[in-house]
């Protein structure tokens, strides 16, 4: 033994183990199984690099990418109701339910927030599956109704992207009575003549699209998004036959017309802005064509329409 293996090496060594090295530096893709740094990955909205395959996002970087400037307003969700049933597997639920409120730092699966989209008004209810699934309980359903509510004060559209397993377990016949709740809540703001879009994201499941994911005025979808309500499995051991190439994939039901776009992410924001500023001038138009004659015409239509929706920023601040 030397002074090289007395003395510097060991040095050498507690400095190489005591580096802090950040945490999920490296990625890999779950389609084609390459190796993504996280850069590359923040910089192609989480899209690999390679196959183009689409890996899950977070609800806050969606919102991130999602709205003009990347400027947002967070709006406060009622908290979390105490475990109604007393629920327990292998673990109480309300220790599950504390487990994933520290790892995510937020309440429960869903942020709902406002801005605008190409200078379109919007309310947007964003799902996050690493939040026990996205499962959809008592609090997911009141931030709906509460989204929902807020559109039609802010005469605003509504846009929601589930990514959830469906109806949250724990809660029971709780959880299952938010499908009739979200399902008012949006029939409530379609009487006010508002657009109500819906972007199903990978996996949109369960109650979840047995309610108000079926409802849009619109329906895009991410590429390779799984949507449907029982699994494939269990599709395949009720009706003991095969099901088709691709069967729930974003891209099968936009074929088989259960949905009307597939839209990547990268373009997904623009397209939003355009369908906006569509639906928006759309319904403008039609309330002022059923106004009688003189007191519109199609001159005060093309001056009027979607005036409510434009410029955000010039009487209220997000």
């Amino acid at each position: 033994m030397n002074w090289l293996t007395s003395s510097v090496l060991p040095k050498i060594k507690a400095w190489v183990s005591t580096r802090e090295i950040p945490d999920k530096l490296w990625s890999k893709c779950p389609s084609c199984g390459q190796i993504l740094f996280h850069r590359d990955l923040e910089e192609n909205f989480q899209v690999c690099t390679s196959c183009d395959h689409h890996l899950r996002i977070s609800a806050v970087d969606r919102l991130a990418i999602l709205f003009d400037q990347g400027i947002y307003k967070i709006i406060d969700l009622p908290k979390t109701k105490a475990d109604p049933l007393k629920f327990r597997d292998r673990k109480k639920y309300n220790e599950r339910l504390r487990e994933a409120q520290a790892k995510a730092g937020r309440n429960d699966a869903i942020i709902v927030a406002k801005g605008t989209i190409g200078n379109s008004r919007v309310v947007c209810a964003v799902f996050d599956f690493s939040f026990m699934g996205g499962s959809m309980n008592t609090s997911v359903g009141d931030a709906l109704v509460r989204a929902a509510k807020l559109a039609e004060i802010e005469d605003a559209s509504l846009i929601v992207f589930p990514a959830s397993g469906g109806a949250r377990m724990q809660e029971g016949i709780f959880s299952l009575m938010q499908m009739p709740r979200t399902v008012a809540a949006i029939n409530s703001l379609k009487e006010h003549n508002l657009p109500f879009i819906v972007v199903l994201t990978n996996p949109t499941t369960g109650g979840v699209t047995a309610s108000f994911a079926m409802l849009g005025d619109l329906h895009i979808a991410e590429p390779g998004s799984i949507i449907g309500f029982a699994g494939q499995r269990v599709i395949q051991e009720t009706i003991h036959e095969q099901l088709p190439e691709g069967f729930q994939k974003a891209e099968y039901l936009r074929e088989h017309g259960m949905i009307d776009l597939v839209v990547h992410r990268r373009e997904l924001k623009a397209t939003l802005g355009q369908l906006l500023r569509l639906m928006i001038f759309r319904e403008s138009a039609d309330k002022l064509v059923a106004l009688p004659y003189p007191q519109a015409s199609l001159s005060d239509q093309d001056n009027n329409a979607g005036v409510k929706h434009k410029n955000i920023a010039d009487n209220d601040k997000v």
